[in-house]
């Protein structure tokens, strides 16, 4: 019987070893004290293991190589995600945008149903053992070498040590040093699923302020790079949430890049200011700062008639025409501008990594090194927020690991 190495716990990591363990004896090696350290802080500690869509629907939540995903993808789907944990015990739930959760809300039940599969299926793994270099002979890995000394020999190899996004779960760029060393080309890591920062200083002002069903976008010049509905987060430093995050993917190092929030999308222009006219009429004689307690978030409304430049203390009633105007104008353009993105350190995923010309995407093995394998986050892939990266996480594991030998 074959000897498998899979190097590295996350969900691609033990994935490829459930999946190889079919045909193969199993050695997991993990840098950690336990696996899926990541996994278990994902979805603020709820793990959105997946989403429910139509898999069909996927390849438009991934901007990062979709095109090689079909295989994998198709291979182990959302589907046969969602049945795998209900066989192994794990009740799940489908909430808002067909993120897919367990219904216990708990990362540790996942990580517990993976744990029991993988005891199940025999793999033996190595926790705190860090991997120092893997030793290449004639085309070929031969050996892991640990930073302990140990030597683990092996007859294919599975590298699934994801990217440079929350270094403290493990996540320190090791596979991309590997790959280079093997001969792979790595495409420069970048932050992907990450806040953005905005350079208007009164942004302070708003931190911790949540809002929900807006529309966010952004602008470079005329042009909507990205658009989406949902909710969002205002922080110290600018914005961050579901829809933000995802467009932090299209965030780049153009100078004239612009965010902008529709604070009442599902109303109209012209919807907005019969609404308008009506608090106006209700608070006529009230100064303009305590008119729109009912149309705004309290904390919204201080930077909004700072930005307006209608005088705070102007009786609703004398308020002009254009003036209201130029206040729904604000309130469905509400515009920042993009500093940049914070540091990779902090995104939830990375864009970047092994390219994806080298990968066989049917099998997962690498076109250059003729037994090893790939899974996860390392390879040059990545997806909008809602389960999408951690779906492909399981099944470019699997795939790898089904695969071995062809």
């Amino acid at each position: 019987m074959s000897l498998v190495v899979v190097i590295g716990g996350g969900p691609a990591g033990m994935m490829a070893a459930i999946s190889a363990a079919a045909k193969h004896e199993v050695i997991l090696i993990e840098k950690n004290e336990k696996l899926g350290k990541k996994l278990f802080i994902t979805g603020k500690g709820r793990c959105n293991i997946t989403n429910a869509k139509d898999i069909s629907e996927f390849f438009d939540n991934i901007p990062g190589n979709s095109n090689f995903l079909y295989s994998p993808l198709y291979s182990f789907t959302n589907e046969d995600t969602m049945n795998f944990f209900n066989k192994l015990g794990v009740k799940l739930k489908i909430e808002r945008g067909d993120r897919v959760f367990p219904e216990s809300d708990k990362s540790s039940d996942i990580i517990s149903a993976f744990k029991r599969e993988l005891d199940n299926r025999f793999v033996k793994i190595l926790l705190n053992s860090s991997v120092k270099k893997l030793v290449k002979k004639n085309n070929s890995i031969e050996s892991v070498l640990l930073q302990d000394g140990r030597v683990i020999k092996g007859d294919y190899f599975i590298l699934c040590t994801g990217g440079l996004s929350y270094p403290q779960t493990g996540s320190t760029g090791d596979g991309y040093k590997f790959s280079k060393d093997l001969g792979h080309t790595i495409i420069d890591p970048m932050p992907s699923l990450v806040p953005i920062e905005v350079k208007e200083e009164w942004i302070k002002e708003l931190q911790g302020l949540s809002l929900k069903n807006v529309e966010f976008s952004i602008k470079s010049g005329k042009k909507t790079v990205y658009k989406n509905f949902g909710e969002m987060l205002f922080t110290h430093f600018g914005l961050s949430g579901p829809i933000v995050l995802s467009g932090s993917r299209l965030v780049n190092n153009s100078k004239d890049l612009i965010a902008e929030i529709n604070l009442k999308p599902a109303l109209s222009y012209e919807a907005l200011d019969i609404r308008l006219q009506k608090d106006f009429t209700k608070f006529s004689n009230k100064a303009f700062k305590n008119s729109l307690d009912e149309l705004l978030p309290k904390k919204l409304i201080d930077v909004v008639i700072k930005l307006s430049e209608i005088d705070e203390n102007k009786k609703v009633n004398s308020i002009t025409r254009e003036e209201r105007r130029a206040l729904i104008d604000l309130i469905q353009h509400f515009r920042l501008k993009i500093k940049g993105l914070r540091p990779i350190q902090e995104a939830i995923v990375t864009a970047g990594g092994v390219d994806t010309r080298e990968i066989d995407p049917s099998t997962m093995k690498s076109k250059i090194i003729n037994n090893l394998y790939f899974g996860g986050e390392v390879i040059d892939v990545d997806a909008y927020t809602g389960g999408f990266n951690i779906q492909i996480a399981i099944s470019t594991g699997y795939t790898a690991g089904f695969n071995l030998g062809f």
